[in-house]
């Protein structure tokens, strides 16, 4: 057959060449019709050197070609979509990361520096501390490392025997407990450091502090490339009352022109909330910068991440819930160090609440979980308290968007289950890390979840832009899967709006984005809700949608209330998704469930006189969890009760109602 076409293309080339001759015979004949005075006065330009094309080349300038349009114009039109419509893109990253500067992580083996962190982040091999290869399948978008700032920098600069530590009295201590391998006791004081009353022994000089903040931030600026990575200056925040954990990451929009002047305030300086704001109001005053704290791991807060007062015991004030929301326009619902999206012990009727759960205490196990731990210590419940403080004070104190990160002390900032490398030394890659407890005191490596990553809908890939998405709260959280989702919230979506190529496009122009707040609802409108939500591309395929609403009703209780917006495989509410993981490969199967949803949902329940809220949580099929992949690769035998499978997940930042 293919010998045939070639003849068949032979024999038509044959054609078409007999054809052009006798057109070119015929226009000969007509030539040769000219008069014999016409041919002698026919001058060839080729002979006297002049290219022939140039007889019929007409004289142009670069103006004539280009019309400029006027300022009118200008201002009036965009002719490319992505700056007309005001697009947005999807940047994935880790806001919450630590290297060898943190002092826990130093004290775990950790040697990785920040250049390693931001290589491995990039997508470069790196060699992780206990002498594996490690690379991300893809690079993140932006990275901050946020190494402690008690103490930040100081251990490596003791075990060289920095002559500007030799006076300080707490240095010379460690240094000493370092050299007899005595990092037990080192860590102890550490944290006792942020665990009591601000004590000044525990500060070294500030020409110290300054020296090495400085070293911070000029890594930051060196790493940062607009357009192709973003790297943020940051720190943390390492406030522990009694044990509770109330950190805090501190992540400036500045480079290190403006960064540079400011030292990292820490919880020597500071245990209270309160105090880090004034701080960072005096920052922003001074220096003319841009600076936000991130809380996490408000499930270790013993309750006190969102209590209804403040930390010294008094009434939370409307001058309090406008700072607060000020300085706190986004929470880290997902790490490793657990979820704190909501418990079951305050979200009975959530099949899917209990998620990689560390529910037994505070941070530092001094406390026994009770119910007001769980009520005031997750995302969910005090999202529900913003709305019953809101209608209180004026403002809503917890009107915060949600984000994951990964808050691993390794310098590598992993979140899938099957490329996990931990959050300490003792729980990088090794046969017993599931048994491992952190610090040697407290969890069993096992507790520990692959999870997770902030994910941000932003104009460009720049500390500005995503700097001021996060501020709008455009963002949402993922325990690890890059699962992209949109949510837009208005009163006059269309069905056909689902399926326009601009989905986005429509949603900015006839709503507001995840984070946005609606108003007053029109006369006999309820809020409508358009959402698009896609699979990891190399991941697992998507279970369902859904929406999570809190509200508060007329007589100051709140409510929540879960809405299966979608489900894979034509299956009816009340049917799980089928589990197709085989622990002994292991592997899953995405015969089933939905590569992407889309939808517009209506709240059949709305009431436009109560105050409310609305999330979207995607969930994947089910998974193997990075247990079961060690299980497998270090043919270990581990307990039963550890669990192998996980249903990874997506959490948007929420959409308020206000009437």
């Amino acid at each position: 057959m293919l010998h045939n076409n070639k003849r068949i293309l032979k024999l038509t080339a044959f054609f078409v060449f007999i054809a052009l001759a006798n057109s070119l015979a015929s226009c000969r004949g007509n030539e040769d019709s000219m008069t014999e005075n016409t041919a002698r006065d026919t001058i060839s330009h080729e002979e006297e050197g002049i290219p022939f094309a140039s007889q019929y080349a007409p004289t142009v300038f670069p103006g004539d070609v280009v019309t400029k349009l006027s300022e009118e114009e200008l201002a009036e039109l965009e002719y490319s979509p992505p700056i007309a419509n005001n697009t947005t893109r999807l940047f994935w990253g880790d806001t919450h990361l630590h290297t060898h500067l943190s002092v826990d992580a130093y004290l775990r083996g950790t040697r990785l520096t920040r250049e390693d962190a931001y290589r491995f982040a990039r997508g470069k091999i790196v060699t992780s501390d206990n002498g594996m290869k490690a690379q991300l399948r893809r690079p993140l978008d932006f990275l901050a490392v946020a190494d402690h700032a008690s103490q930040l920098g100081i251990l490596p600069r003791l075990a060289a025997d920095d002559p500007l530590l030799r006076d300080w009295a707490i240095g010379q201590r460690w240094a000493k407990f370092l050299k007899e391998g005595n990092i037990v006791q080192v860590g102890v004081e550490w944290a006792e450091s942020m665990s009591t009353s601000p004590d000044p022994k525990y500060l070294n000089e500030p020409e110290v502090r300054r020296s090495i903040w400085n070293d911070v931030v000029k890594d930051s600026d060196k790493h940062n490339i607009p357009g192709l990575f973003t790297a943020f200056v940051a720190h943390e925040w390492t406030s522990a009352p009694e044990g509770d954990n109330l950190h805090r990451v501190v992540l400036f929009k500045d480079g290190a022109g403006i960064a540079s002047e400011n030292i990292p305030f820490s919880a020597q300086d500071g245990d209270d909330p309160e105090q880090l704001w004034a701080h960072l109001e005096e920052y922003e005053k001074r220096t003319g910068g841009e600076v936000i704290a991130i809380p996490h791991n408000s499930n270790g807060s013993g309750g006190q991440m969102f209590a209804p007062v403040r930390l010294d015991g008094s009434e939370m004030n409307a001058q309090y819930a406008a700072t607060r929301a000020k300085w706190e326009p986004i929470v880290e619902v997902t790490q490793v160090k657990g979820d704190s999206e909501t418990h079951p012990s305050v979200s009975p009727d959530d099949e899917f609440a209990d998620f990689e759960s560390w529910d037994e205490g505070n941070l530092a196990q001094t406390k026994k979980s009770v119910l007001s731990h769980f009520q005031y210590g997750y995302a969910r419940p005090a999202l529900r308290e913003g709305l019953r403080h809101e209608s209180k004070l004026g403002t809503n104190p917890f009107k915060f968007g949600m984000i994951g990160s990964t808050d691993s002390h390794t310098g590598l900032a992993t979140a899938d289950e099957d490329n996990f490398f931990g959050k300490f030394g003792e729980s990088l890659p090794q046969p017993t890390r599931y048994a491992n407890q952190m610090f040697a005191v407290l969890n069993e490596g096992f507790w520990f979840g692959a999870s997770g990553l902030a994910a941000v809908w932003a104009k460009e890939n720049t500390r500005e832009e995503i700097f001021a998405a996060m501020k709008r709260r455009e963002v949402y959280a993922t325990s690890g899967p890059r699962i992209s989702v949109q949510f837009f919230g208005g009163w006059d979506f269309a069905d056909e709006d689902i399926t326009t190529p601009d989905l986005a496009d429509t949603g900015y122009r006839k709503g507001v984005p995840m984070g946005g707040d609606l108003l007053t609802a029109p006369n006999g409108k309820s809020p409508q809700f358009l959402i698009s939500a896609a699979k990891d591309p190399v991941g697992a395929n998507l279970d369902r949608v859904q929406v999570i609403k809190g509200w508060l009703d007329s007589d100051g209780y709140t409510h929540e209330k879960i809405y299966d917006v979608a489900l894979s495989d034509d299956r009816k509410p009340g049917e799980s998704v089928q589990n197709t993981v085989d622990l002994q490969q292991p592997s899953y199967s995405n015969s089933v469930g939905s590569t992407h949803f889309n939808s517009i949902w209506s709240d059949p329940a709305f009431d436009p006189a109560l105050r409310a809220f609305y999330y979207v949580r995607v969930l994947q099929i089910p998974t193997p969890r990075w247990t079961a992949y060690d299980e497998i690769k270090f043919q270990v035998n581990m307990p039963e009760e550890i669990p192998r499978i996980v249903q990874d997940r997506a959490y948007t930042s929420a959409i308020w109602y206000t009437p």
